[in-house]
C-alpha cells in the first residue's frame, strides 16, 4: 500500500513539476530573449560608438593638417564637422580649436562660447578644465575682477593640472583691477615656484613684477596680453585617452 501512495506522489508531483515549467517557460524565454537583446544592443552601442570616434578621429587629424597647411581660419569648418559629431572628446577638442581661430580673429564673443561649449562636451575634468581656462583667459579684457575670479578658482586649487596657469591668471586679472600689491605677492610666488611651473610663466611673472616696481601703467594691456600664451589646444597625438573619445554626448 506504501508503494501505492508512493507512485501516486511521484506522479502528481511529476504533474506538478510539468505544470509549473509550462507556466515559467513563456518568463524564462522572455528572460533569455532579453538578455540576448541586450548583449547584441551593447555591442551594437559600442561598436556604434568606435565607429564615431575612428570618423571623428579622421576628421579631426585632417582639420589638423588643414589648417597647418592652409591657415587655421581655412580649417574652421572642417573642425566643426568634427563639434556637430559623436564623439564628445574630439567634439570638446574641436570647439577649443574653433575658439582658438575666433580669437586670432579677435572675436572673443564667439570664442567664449565655443569654449563654454567644450567645457560641457568634455568627456573628463582635465579637458573640461583647459576649455575653462580658455575661457577666462578670453574674458580677462572685458569681465569684471569678479567674474574672473569666480571661473579661475577652482582651477587654482592643488589637485588641477592647471593651477599654475590659473594662478597666473589671477594675478593679471588683480593687475588689471588695480590690486597691483595683491598682483606682485602671486607674481612673487610664480616666480620662485617650483610647481611644475614653466620657464615662461617664470619670465612673464618677472616681467610683471618689474612693471609694476617701476610703475608702468602703460604696459599693463601687453602684460595682461602676454598671459594668455595657454597651453595650447592638444593635438591629436595629445588628446585624451581613446576611452574618454569614444565616449557620446549622452554619455556620463
Amino acid at each position: 500500500m506504501v508503494d501505492v501512495f508512493d507512485e501516486v506522489e511521484e506522479q502528481l508531483r511529476g504533474e506538478r513539476y510539468r505544470s509549473l515549467a509550462s507556466k515559467s517557460l513563456p518568463w524564462v524565454a522572455a528572460a533569455v530573449a532579453a538578455a540576448v537583446i541586450g548583449v547584441g544592443g551593447y555591442w551594437g552601442w559600442d561598436s556604434y560608438q568606435t565607429s564615431q570616434a575612428n570618423k571623428a578621429s579622421e576628421g579631426y587629424q585632417a582639420a589638423l593638417e588643414a589648417a597647418q597647411k592652409n591657415g587655421p581660419s581655412k580649417a574652421f569648418d572642417q573642425f566643426k564637422v568634427v563639434a556637430d559629431g559623436g564623439a564628445r572628446g574630439y567634439k570638446a577638442l574641436a570647439l577649443m580649436q574653433m575658439g582658438d581661430i575666433r580669437i586670432e580673429e579677435n572675436k572673443t564673443k564667439e570664442a567664449i562660447g565655443y569654449f563654454d561649449e567644450a567645457a560641457k562636451a568634455a568627456p573628463d575634468a582635465l579637458m573640461g578644465d583647459l576649455a575653462r581656462l580658455k575661457s577666462a583667459f578670453a574674458l580677462m579684457d572685458t569681465a569684471s575682477y569678479k567674474d574672473i575670479e569666480a571661473r579661475l578658482t577652482p582651477l587654482a586649487g592643488e589637485k588641477s593640472p592647471y593651477r599654475v596657469y590659473a594662478k597666473e591668471a589671477l594675478a593679471f586679472a588683480k593687475l588689471q583691477a588695480g590690486d597691483q600689491a595683491g598682483a606682485r605677492g602671486d607674481f612673487v610666488v610664480l616666480a620662485n615656484s617650483l610647481d611644475n611651473t614653466s620657464e615662461e610663466v617664470r619670465q612673464r611673472a618677472q616681467a610683471a613684477m618689474q612693471m609694476i616696481d617701476s610703475g608702468s601703467a602703460k604696459e599693463l594691456a601687453a602684460a595682461v596680453k602676454a598671459a594668455a600664451a595657454l597651453p595650447p589646444t592638444p593635438p591629436i597625438g595629445l588628446a585624451p585617452p581613446a576611452a574618454a573619445l569614444n565616449a557620446a554626448p549622452n554619455a556620463q
